[in-house]
């Protein structure tokens, strides 16, 4: 290769915010969520193939988003404790284990009990992998370094359902589900291997013993660390997530069983594949101009489309229609990752991590509710539902314009 070549190559990804341990997270989190999505998102027809129910769903959904926010908190714990490389090679074996479990045995009751250990991964291994992009990047980076790992998310996000989907069209509905769980047993395998060789520790993980030892393990005590500003944005940030998890574990079950032109398993995977590529395509230039000004504008963006996912679902009856309204899903991430970074600003150096996952925590163990709650509004109507889940979107929306606050770009100071 040139010089000419490799400064090329160089600028492209300094620009990106590309550099070994951020290569190696991306690698890791594209395999392991490749396998989770190919089975997660059919999780709620798996289940009603095992012979659960509406309320069984709605336990999952709960289920997932309480250990979010019990997993954030201990998996910024863990990484403060010791260090990201270690504690991402333990979620990941948390993780296979979880997967044995469904290949394994067959019932609805194995998947609940599966999930505890492999729902959450991403909750888990997020305030690490946050934890690293901040430590390694630039302040002025580290929004398109979130929105790398945001953009690289979204592949296997996009990818999996299409995958699972053609699963269950060759072996049905339940045996396809376990075969997609295998692949995904496969690929964290691979993922942990790649995870191992190229994330470097940093130099706080491996010569601050002292920080290790600090680490908090009380989240009460991390309170203090959490600004006016942080606690506004978790505060619209919960009803906005109210809004999503109401209805989120239905979606797959309006779609394929309930809407007047049921779509295939292999029609699902491929809107969650058109959601999943709308995102792929705004996330840089969003985290580019978020970089040089200010976030709040973008995070707001994003709630509007969170908002208004629920009431355009309502009035979809075929795939043709469907199509439209899994693109304006996937402008929901159009300010993901600026939220993300934008929590990360927010919170004191010292305790990123902690508090990031602290975030979390308190973020889902509210949102449990509605998403098991979201079973029973579903059992009176699924119109009932949506509206309840766009109430809370608009409460939030409004909420975040007249008290979210931004932060000073390092660019314009």
């Amino acid at each position: 290769m040139t010089s000419l070549s490799k400064n090329r190559v160089r600028s492209v990804a300094d620009f990106l915010a590309l550099k070994r341990s951020t290569l190696g997270i991306l690698a890791m989190v594209a395999l392991v969520l490749l396998g989770e999505r190919m089975a997660e998102r059919f999780l709620p027809i798996y289940l009603l193939a095992l012979g659960g129910g509406p309320l069984v769903i709605g336990l999952l959904n709960g289920l997932d988003n309480f250990l979010s926010a019990v997993y954030s908190f201990l998996g910024g714990y863990l990484s403060d404790r010791l260090g990201t490389r270690r504690a991402l090679l333990y979620f990941n074996l948390a993780a296979m284990f979880g997967f044995c479990i469904v290949i394994f045995i067959p019932s609805w009751q194995a998947v609940i009990v599966g999930a505890v250990f492999f729902l959450s991964w991403s909750a888990i291994s997020l305030p690490a992998t946050m934890k690293l992009i901040t430590e390694v990047l630039p302040l002025e980076k580290r929004t398109m370094g979130v929105s790398m790992l945001a953009l690289v998310r979204r592949i296997p996000m996009a990818l999996g359902p299409l995958l699972g989907g053609v699963c269950i069209g060759l072996w049905g509905e339940r045996d396809g589900v376990r075969a997609a769980f295998v692949v995904a047993l496969l690929l964290a395998v691979c993922a942990t291997v790649i995870q191992q060789r190229f994330i470097e520790d940093t130099p706080s993980e491996s010569t601050k013993e002292r920080d290790r030892l600090a680490a908090e393990r009380n989240p009460l005590k991390l309170m203090h660390y959490m600004g006016t500003d942080l606690k506004r944005l978790l505060v619209s940030d919960i009803l906005i997530r109210y809004c999503e998890q109401i209805p989120y574990a239905f979606v797959v079950v309006w779609c394929m069983k309930t809407i007047a032109e049921p779509v295939t398993a292999v029609q699902f995977g491929l809107l969650t594949s058109i959601e999943m590529l709308t995102a792929l395509l705004i996330y840089v230039p969003v985290a580019y101009m978020a970089d040089k000004g200010g976030k709040k504008i973008f995070v707001l963006i994003t709630f509007v489309f969170f908002t208004l996912f629920p009431l355009a679902l309502l009035f979809c009856q075929s795939f043709a229609l469907l199509v439209p309204v899994f693109v304006l899903r996937g402008l929901k991430e159009f300010g993901e990752p600026t939220r993300k970074a934008l929590i990360m600003d927010l919170a004191p150096e010292e305790r990123k991590a902690a508090v990031f996952g602290l975030y979390y925590m308190l973020r889902d163990i509210v949102v449990a509710v509605a998403a098991f709650g979201g079973a029973f509004l579903w059992m009176i109507s699924p119109t009932v539902n949506f509206l309840v889940a766009f109430v809370f979107g608009v409460i939030g929306t409004v909420g975040y314009a007249l008290w979210g606050r931004d932060i000073a770009s390092p660019t314009d100071s």
